[in-house]
């Protein structure tokens, strides 16, 4: 029987994709415009890595109360929807697949991003980040608890962020719920203090994220969503594991099995979780048991780690991401065994195509 690789294509709902290597988001800060609208540098980018089996975007914010960071894209405007559209169309000409990473910063955020008023979130914890503002770096603070209304805008701007993606020719959408940001801040206990049904119980604090995938089930094509989680993020982004953790995502990825998702992406732990008794050590091959969709996993992988998980059955496909940044051609590089260009990581959220769109090919 022969073994997987990360070069086998695979069937992603109604995709084909080419390869089982997927791009992984990564924010690179290139649309320092007016209207924070993807350009066509980004289409170049984009299209520089379509021999990937899937690319998934930098997350793309859904809403102004969603920015979190200077010069990154988002897809709640007439502008942003027909800049991405220079994007999909330049990876769908070189027989790629991409999907749109649907973002909210939430407690991650500053008030010179959103007119001096605190960014909203789950409840009034500082993340005790440095933030990037036009003013340069700049530390967090304690934002904005969001009222119910609050939130039902949150839910249905996802809802619309969606729409606006599949119109601007997204193959589809992966919901941002990692990395510390709007949604898992509701996940976690200790980011998420509040009382009423968005709080408390383990059933309660995920419930923002099944509300939008039921708004999303009406409006879209739910075979084409995705979600992107990161259960033992710790210490990172002001969340922390805890008692409940482990119970807290068993609940949210067995109930996503509902669903009939495109994939979720997990990623394996940030940090050292060794001991930790309420961290999950191995994510992939803790939800494998749990999930029986399409499972993509992400963290440090090489090539041969990479297709030692898929072997061992974790997981479907595997996401890279700095490789991919500094290697517009890692399909080929992988194949032919060829060393990898260095990432710079000076230019990772600068403007301009240095460290975006001029790494090397190879044969070029």
């Amino acid at each position: 029987m022969n073994k997987e690789t990360i070069f086998d294509a695979y069937k992603l709902s109604e995709a084909e994709l080419q390869n089982r290597m997927v791009m992984a988001p990564m924010t690179r800060s290139r649309s320092n415009n007016i209207g924070n609208v993807a350009t066509e540098l980004t289409a170049k980018y984009y299209q520089q890595r379509s021999s990937a089996g899937l690319i998934v975007t930098e997350g793309t914010f859904i809403s102004e109360e969603g920015i979190g960071v200077i010069n990154v894209p988002g897809v709640y405007t007439a502008e942003q929807i027909e800049g991405w559209k220079l994007t999909t169309e330049a990876v769908h000409q070189e027989g790629g697949k991409i999907f749109a990473q649907l973002w909210h910063t939430g407690a991650y955020s500053h008030p010179d991003l959103h007119n001096g008023k605190k960014p909203l979130a789950p409840s009034d914890v500082n993340p005790n980040q440095q933030v990037f503002t036009a003013e340069g770096l700049k530390p967090s603070e304690a934002p904005q608890p969001m009222t119910i209304d609050d939130i039902k805008r949150t839910i249905a701007d996802f809802k619309q962020a969606a729409m606006n993606a599949f119109e601007a020719g997204f193959d589809g959408v992966e919901l941002h719920g990692a990395n510390g940001y709007l949604l898992q801040q509701f996940f976690s206990k200790n980011t998420n203090l509040r009382e009423d049904e968005y709080g408390g119980t383990i059933e309660n604090r995920p419930r923002i994220l099944f509300e939008i995938l039921d708004e999303l089930k009406g409006a879209v094509d739910i075979n084409r969503v995705a979600v992107r989680l990161n259960p033992s993020l710790n210490g990172i982004m002001g969340i922390l594991v805890d008692d409940e953790t482990i119970a807290l995502y068993d609940y949210i990825v067995g109930r996503l099995n509902e669903y009939g998702l495109a994939y979720i992406h997990l990623i394996e732990p940030f940090t050292d979780v060794t001991g930790n008794q309420h961290a999950i050590q191995e994510v992939a091959k803790h939800f494998r048991k749990i999930y029986n969709g399409t499972i993509i996993i992400n963290r440090a992988f090489t090539k041969e780690t990479a297709n030692l998980v898929l072997n061992a059955g974790d997981a479907d496909l595997v996401s890279f991401g700095v490789p991919f940044l500094a290697n517009p051609d890692l399909v080929a590089r992988f194949k032919a065994d060829a060393p990898l260009n260095h990432p710079d990581q000076s230019t990772f959220y600068t403007p301009g195509e240095k460290g975006y769109t001029d790494y090397p090919i190879l044969n070029n």
